[in-house]
């Protein structure tokens, strides 16, 4: 009876992972590919050689970047289109504080750790890094007004195919002047330069996004009548995250001959797998210090009380999550845990949390500015302020998007390279280990959504106490209508 008890829990969990365990096989068959065909010859490989090999897993990362445009933007304006702002008001303005400040949290912990171990630099110096990048003539300024020119694009079609970026002019190497204004441009001097608009290749996703949000807040408060442009947004999220499920299931293919190609074009494989170590431990130690350190230190400054046994009651949610890597799937999990080990009461619990498992992914956001800056580094590029802060909002932003289905992060992680310029190929290298760091990143943003309930439920107690009191006299009134026989009912 046991051995059946054992038989049906192995093959069920084989089933439920069955993706997972797929993609993990797919990486190691495109390890043992790509350093078989490497070793065949003496011979280094072409490039060209190089893309016979990985040409299937590229048709899989164009997918991928496909459902870009059509899963994320729809995602975004129905999470913020379906918030009721009218009747939820301090309560969904908390829950939505709490996640936005909790993501932004993340992404900076994130940011200070990679640049800080630089995983992927392997132990290059800084100044060596930046000499093998390709310079590119501009300014500071400029990158941060670029940044926030593509926050506002002229034509939302455009956005999404081009981002608008200023170019400096090379005076050349002697001063000059300017016939327009007289002034003196000097070649040591950048800002002295002439300059121009020019349009590069690529989404601009920030562009996208700040249209998303602004579309969907104004649904929320058009009320009934944004009710019909809601539900086809949300028709449109629903549909493309069924082809974005059939992508990812293609996963293991696409993985095995990506791996593949990008270990032929590596001069040193041992030293690439050493740096995607370091990048591992980076991520795992951003994930612990935001998951335990961060968060339990916003719940205890919140609600004046010691989060240990609150997480202690948290720990099926947290193996859900870790075994299911959705949060989605977790929800109905964290729900009951919230609402019968912690006491949250159940408006609160059934509230925050959907919102929660939509917006709130402090993992994803920590995990995707990471990497990033990760493959940045090993592409010899030293990110500037400007692309920085570009990753910052792009992951924050991605994070928000991102379907609650497992390694949907592949999408936006792809979204998140494009807005910086830098190869999404890349993303084939991080992949070997994704499917690990899924799990831990998941698990961080349950246990997120679930302090966040923790912490709304006690700052609202005051509102739910008047709603009570204001419910009371309407009940008194009926039951006494009932006694004198008024009642119709």
């Amino acid at each position: 009876m046991n051995s059946k008890k054992v038989k049906n829990v192995v093959v069920t969990s084989l089933k439920e992972n069955v993706l997972t365990i797929a993609t993990l096989a797919g990486v190691i068959i495109g390890v043992i590919l790509g350093v078989g065909l490497k070793n065949s010859t003496d011979e280094p490989w072409s490039r060209r050689d190089a893309m016979y090999v990985s040409y299937i897993g590229k048709l899989f990362l164009n997918m991928l970047k496909c459902v870009i445009i059509p899963l994320i933007i729809p995602s975004l304006i129905a999470s913020i289109g379906s918030m009721d702002l009218s009747l939820s008001g301090k309560v969904g303005l908390r829950a939505v504080a709490y996640y936005m400040a909790t993501t932004v949290l993340a992404v900076i912990l994130g940011i200070i750790l990679v640049v800080s171990i630089r995983p992927g630099a392997g132990g290059i110096a800084e100044e060596d890094l930046q000499s093998e990048t390709t310079k590119r003539n501009i300014t500071t300024a400029d990158t941060l007004m670029d940044l926030l020119r593509n926050c506002f694009p002229p034509n939302i079609i455009q956005a999404t195919l081009q981002q608008h970026k200023t170019e400096l002019v090379y005076p050349g190497e002697n001063k000059t002047e300017d016939s327009a204004t007289g002034a003196t441009i000097d070649p040591e001097i950048k800002t002295t330069w002439m300059f121009k608009s020019a349009w590069s290749n690529g989404t601009n996703i920030l562009g996208l996004v700040i249209f998303s949000i602004v579309t969907g807040v104004a649904i929320a408060m058009c009320g009934e009548d944004g009710k019909p442009l809601l539900h086809f947004f949300q028709s449109v999220s629903i549909v493309m995250m069924k082809v974005t499920t059939w992508i990812i299931h293609l996963a293991p293919v696409g993985v095995c001959f990506l791996v593949a190609g990008q270990l032929l074009e590596m001069k040193d494989i041992g030293g690439e797998f050493l740096k995607l170590g370091w990048y591992f431990f980076t991520v795992l130690l951003g994930l612990f210090i935001h998951g335990f350190i961060v968060l339990p230190t916003l719940f205890t400054l919140a609600t004046r009380s010691l989060p240990f046994r609150f997480i202690a009651n948290m720990g099926n949610p947290l193996a859900t999550a870790f075994g299911t890597a959705s949060s989605s799937a977790t929800l109905p999990v964290t729900i009951n845990a919230l609402e019968e080990k912690n006491g949250v009461d159940p408006r609160i619990a059934r509230f925050v949390l959907p919102i929660g498992a939509t917006i709130n992914m402090d993992g994803t956001a920590l995990y995707e500015a990471v990497a990033a800056l990760f493959i940045a580094q090993m592409n010899g590029v030293n990110p500037n302020i400007g692309q920085i802060i570009a990753i910052s909002i792009t992951a924050t932003a991605a994070s928000i998007g991102a379907a609650g289905i497992p390694q949907a992060g592949l999408v936006t992680m792809v979204m998140v390279l494009d807005t910086v310029g830098l190869p999404s190929e890349a993303v084939s290298l991080i992949l070997s280990i994704d499917w690990l760091l899924d799990r831990f990143r998941t698990a961080i943003n349950v246990l997120g959504d679930s302090l966040g309930a923790g912490i709304v439920a006690h700052l609202s107690k005051g509102e739910l106490e008047k709603i009570e009191n204001l419910e009371k006299p309407s009940l008194e009134v009926i039951h006494e209508a009932k006694e004198n026989g008024q009642a119709d009912c």
